[in-house]
């Protein structure tokens, strides 16, 4: 995005253990289990604040590669510890394993707080869900925990037997087969576009049925064409989402602990990540690579 402030340590999906707090920390104790998600600061005055609702505070501090307080520029993950202001750290369920429960406290959150904000929750509703990858993939689960039935939509044919015989989806569609398309038009109720490469919008707004929403969660680099007709003719909604507030968190990490919703993720070593990043290019995980940085750094 071409906002590094160099040194960089990335990762905002951290599980650990607490070993140290502060005099004035009453939420949490040393040997607690306890995450840290996207952000690590916010202005705790504003409105968006006072409803718990830091990711939408415009001061907010990210967890890395974000100027605090203080000047300092933040890091996250990719190290043997963090420390960060008791608010923006949740208590980490203890059924949850902590590599595949980790990418909850960003993809995780990222899914579940528009589907509540947007009252995509209503059992036997259809959601479609746009690309099978790391949002994608725990969008399905947490879709079906609410009980939804949930078509994965993708470009790629080959992923039709992972979303149908592994994820659970109901149905698949190929975004690029025209019939199918058609057949589909008008059919779902919401749709979840999780695809963050440049693509048009028009295919998918004729999926939904009249007062339908599609909210976008991926991050195109450049804009998308949103034609207006489709909306006006629907009554059709496109919204977007930004994680969620710490709070809302802990109700997410205590709903995927409930139903054992977890990421599907594959644990590397510290000194793996280069090639780790090298397969992410090409698309070569299903879905999340998660850093063993205790076992990296304390073990041999």
């Amino acid at each position: 995005m071409g906002n590094a402030h160099y040194p960089l340590v990335p990762g905002h999906e951290i599980v650990g253990t607490v070993t140290k707090i502060g005099n004035n920390v009453k939420k949490f104790k040393v040997g607690d289990r306890v995450g840290v998600g996207v952000m690590v600061g916010s202005c705790m005055l504003c409105e968006y604040c006072n409803q718990d609702l830091e990711n939408y505070c415009p001061k907010i501090v990210f967890t890395y590669n974000s100027i605090d307080k203080d000047g300092t520029i933040t890091y996250g993950g990719y190290a043997d510890m963090i420390v960060v202001n008791q608010r923006f750290v949740v208590h980490f369920p203890d059924s949850l394993p902590a590599d595949a429960g980790a990418p909850l406290l960003c993809a995780g959150i990222t899914v579940y707080s528009p589907m509540k904000y947007y009252g995509m929750t209503e059992p036997g509703k259809h959601l479609g869900v746009v690309g099978l990858g790391g949002l994608g993939h725990v969008a399905v689960k947490i879709a079906k925990a609410f009980g939804l039935k949930v078509t994965v939509i993708s470009s790629s044919p080959g992923k039709e037997s992972e979303a149908i015989n592994r994820l659970g989806a109901h149905a698949f569609l190929v975004s690029s087969d025209p019939g199918k398309m058609k057949g589909a038009i008008g059919t779902m109720d919401y749709i979840i576009d999780t695809v963050s490469a440049a693509h048009s919008l028009v295919p998918l707004l004729s999926l939904l049925k009249a007062n339908g929403k599609l909210i976008t969660l991926g991050l195109p680099n450049k804009p998308l064409d949103l034609p207006i007709f489709p909306l006006v003719l629907g009554r059709k909604l496109v919204g977007g989402s930004n994680v969620g507030g710490t709070i809302e968190t802990q109700e997410m990490l205590e709903f995927c602990a409930k139903h054992n919703i977890t990421a599907d993720v594959e644990v590397i070593r510290m000194d793996e990540i280069n090639t780790a990043m090298d397969r992410l290019a090409k698309s070569d995980v299903k879905y999340r690579f998660v850093i063993d940085v205790g076992n990296s750094l304390y073990q041999q």
